[in-house]
């Protein structure tokens, strides 16, 4: 019979195992795709001098995160994007990873997508990891979420613009449209909803603090979503907005003065300094809230791009033969190789 002892070792060992297996997203664990179409450019679009080169003016830069978790995500985002684009040569996507699988993410493009034009970047998640606090949903907490805070650091400084989209989207539209809005004078451009009530997204305590509340005081403080964002990266690194960020996180970490993710920051330093975007462009809340996940419709107006912000993901709710109906949009951009696709039988 073992002792106590014993079990207690016991369990100390499966501990220690479960905390040593890899993450998912190392080899051999990926999901596998079919190789997407070659798309090629239309007769009017602008040549590209120099393909090799990030600063040619007619090139349109996307950046997005790769990872296990949501890659099957990302490949139909980028599907969608080639599909409906005037000029797919003139992209160039530029994806952000962790560290495991980096090179098995690199092969899952290039035999996805033979013909894109693509740069990996390695994020380390140690630039983050100290300053995130739990939030209402764990998928909100990894350190890639955080990832969009660092891109000018992380891309080259020839890329002076750059959209950045979440990986639970579908662009329907050309994206060349939302590369060419006019920034002005702001460094940062989405739809945005002014009749957002802003007291929902911080704390008593953060309201109760002179210093912080007075953050928003005098400003036209409108929600945008930071899943769709074009940003001037130039203007970005000028006025050091990723320490701007990083400073209200650490105050988060010590007051906990929000509750959601890597939002609230943004909020905080860009709110009432944003161009506004047609909302055509964020067609966002597709997978409901973060606690529930329930089905939910489209915004009035026209649609460019649907995003599924929110618990609930079409891939999942499709798989599990339990989908939203708006899911069906989805599912023709999914490149997903099923099991019962590979089969004769």
């Amino acid at each position: 019979m073992p002792t106590k002892c014993h079990l207690v070792l016991l369990l100390l060992l499966l501990l220690l195992v479960a905390v040593s297996l890899p993450e998912r997203g190392v080899a051999g664990e990926l999901p596998a795709f079919r190789e997407a179409a070659a798309f090629r450019n239309g007769l009017g679009c602008p040549r590209v001098a120099r393909p090799s080169s990030l600063d040619d003016r007619w090139l349109i830069h996307i950046a997005m995160t790769l990872d296990a978790t949501y890659l099957r995500g990302s490949v139909a985002g980028v599907f969608s994007v080639l599909q409906h684009a005037s000029c797919p040569e003139n992209i160039v996507f530029h994806f952000i990873v962790a560290k495991r699988g980096h090179e098995e993410l690199r092969r899952v493009v290039t035999t996805t997508f033979p013909y894109l034009s693509f740069r990996l970047y390695h994020f380390d998640s140690n630039l983050v990891k100290g300053m995130i606090s739990y939030s209402i949903r764990r998928a909100l907490d990894q350190p890639l979420n955080y990832a969009r805070i660092y891109l000018a650091d992380l891309l080259p400084s020839a890329v002076g613009r750059i959209i950045y989209f979440d990986s639970d989207l579908i662009v329907v539209d050309d994206v060349e449209k939302l590369w060419s809005i006019d920034l002005g004078n702001h460094v940062l451009g989405a739809p945005e909803y002014c009749h957002a009530n802003f007291t929902s997204y911080f704390t008593a305590r953060f309201w109760a603090n002179r210093a912080f509340a007075a953050s928003l005081k005098g400003k036209r403080a409108c929600y945008f979503n930071t899943g769709v964002m074009v940003i001037d990266l130039r203007k970005w690194r000028e006025g050091r907005y990723t320490e701007r960020l990083e400073s209200w996180m650490r105050v988060q970490k010590r007051f906990r003065i929000y509750e959601l993710g890597s939002l609230p920051p943004f909020l905080l330093v860009f709110a009432g300094d944003v161009e506004g975007v047609e909302h055509r462009w964020n067609q966002h809340g597709l997978g409901g809230d973060n606690l529930e996940g329930l089905c939910r419709d489209l915004h009035s107006g026209p649609v460019s791009l649907l995003h599924w912000s929110g618990k609930g993901k079409p891939w999942l709710r499709l798989d599990s033969k339990r989908p939203c109906p708006l899911d069906s949009l989805w599912a023709p951009y999914d490149l997903f190789r099923h099991s019962s696709l590979l089969s004769d039988s």
